[in-house]
């Protein structure tokens, strides 16, 4: 199956006039600078609004962060937070997923929509406990088919959520 052009081409979007359906990527403290400059590439490649909640594992200016997001970061939609409070205050009414190796439930059967908050936590623990067991309602993982294997990379399993989410939208 191809996918719409939209998933494809952010810029003939535009140019067409279709409508581009948004996500948030929240990135609960960070650590690793290349894992976020490249996740900051991936939300300016497909539409989506960055949230980062501090603390980050490195400083916003490594350039480390920098190479992996390249000269796309001027360009990005971005919205930083002093702490996970402060995110869940200001997005307290927002519809959110939240991904972990802990969830039940396939990233297949997210209900995506326009605006979807997509909740992820950090690379070396995931999410904090706390958060798993509030939301466990709204808990998904990734399927890993290797007992070897304890988790994705945390670039890697947020454009596989993301691009499955503008699959379902498009």
């Amino acid at each position: 199956t191809r996918l719409p052009i939209c998933v494809i081409n952010l810029a003939n979007c535009i140019k067409n006039h279709q409508k581009i359906m948004a996500l948030n990527i929240v990135l609960i403290e960070p650590e690793i600078p290349n894992n976020t400059g490249n996740i900051g590439r991936l939300a300016l490649a497909s539409g989506s609004h960055l949230h980062l909640v501090k603390p980050f594992g490195f400083k916003i200016d490594d350039t480390r962060l920098k190479r992996a997001g390249l000269d796309y970061w001027q360009h990005l939609s971005v919205n930083y937070y002093e702490s996970i409070d402060e995110f869940f205050d200001v997005n307290k009414d927002k519809n959110m997923a939240f991904l972990s190796s802990h969830g039940s439930k396939s990233h297949w059967n997210i209900p995506f929509e326009d605006g979807m908050f997509l909740v992820f936590g950090k690379e070396s623990v995931g999410l904090p406990k706390a958060i798993v067991e509030k939301h466990s309602d709204k808990l998904f993982k990734i399927p890993v088919y290797s007992e070897h294997v304890r988790s994705l990379n945390l670039a890697n399993a947020v454009s596989i959520v993301v691009y499955e989410g503008l699959k379902h939208m498009t």
